[in-house]
This record gives structure tokens, C-alpha cells and sequence, in this order.
């Protein structure tokens, strides 16, 4: 079966400290956005190649909710070593401290760090093997 492409989408409390988190840190780029669409305002961010993108929506008039729990999680597998430690530092040159794992188990090959609304990113050293 195929499904071609995925999108992740989510509310948050403020667009823009979200989008640096995952511009400036993680390094997504802008691919598309939208203003008062029936009332929401979104941002799409991704990276050139790969079948996925982030979107983040604002409700006008409505605060959205934190992150149900320190569990919920985005995990990118990074396979090569220095390539993981570039991004882990691209993170901390964005400003984005890292934060101790829910479950230790993302602590032991990765690194976890938490975006404004409280959802958290592990950027785990090693392949995806399933």
C-alpha cells in the first residue's frame, strides 16, 4: 500500500516561537503557510526530499492546549554519528536545551528536546530498524 505523503498537523499557543523551534533548530524550511482560512491561521515546514511535513494552526480566538504529556513525541533517526551530533548542536546554538526523556530509554542513543507548547523531539543517534 502506498501513501504517498504524510503530514503532522497540530494547534499551537504561538506560531511563531513553534516555527524557530523547528526552523532554527531542527532546520525545516517554510513550505507553505496560510492567514484566516474560515478563522486559522497555519504554517507548513519540512524538508526538501522527504515524504512528510510539519503543520502548526493557530484558531483564532482560542488558546490550544500543552502537550497532553512529557510522551508525546517525535522521533527522528539520525544513522550517522556526526551528523546527529551537528544537529544536537544546531539545537543548542538555537537556544533549545536539551531536557531529560520521559522514558530512559531515548536518553540512552538520543537527545530530547522540547518544543514552546511542551511537545517534545528525540533526536535519536542510530538506523531505523523496523
Amino acid at each position: 500500500m502506498d501513501m504517498g505523503k504524510m503530514r503532522v498537523a497540530r494547534p499551537t499557543r504561538s506560531l511563531a516561537p513553534v516555527v524557530r523551534f523547528y526552523r532554527e533548530g531542527l532546520g525545516f524550511e517554510l513550505r507553505g503557510g496560510f492567514e484566516d482560512h474560515a478563522g486559522f491561521d497555519g504554517v507548513m515546514l519540512g524538508c526538501p526530499g522527504l515524504p512528510y511535513h510539519l503543520e502548526f494552526t493557530v484558531e483564532r480566538g482560542h488558546e490550544a492546549p500543552r502537550a497532553p504529556s512529557k510522551e508525546h513525541l517525535l522521533v527522528f533517526y539520525v544513522p550517522q554519528r556526526d551528523e546527529w551530533k551537528a544537529r544536537v548542536k544546531r539545537m543548542v546554538q538555537a537556544g533549545f536545551e536539551p531536557v531529560r526523556s520521559h522514558n530512559p530509554y531515548w536518553d540512552v542513543n538520543g537527545m530530547t528536546f522540547e518544543d514552546p507548547d511542551g511537545y517534545r523531539v528525540v533526536l535519536y543517534q542510530g538506523e531505523w530498524t523496523r
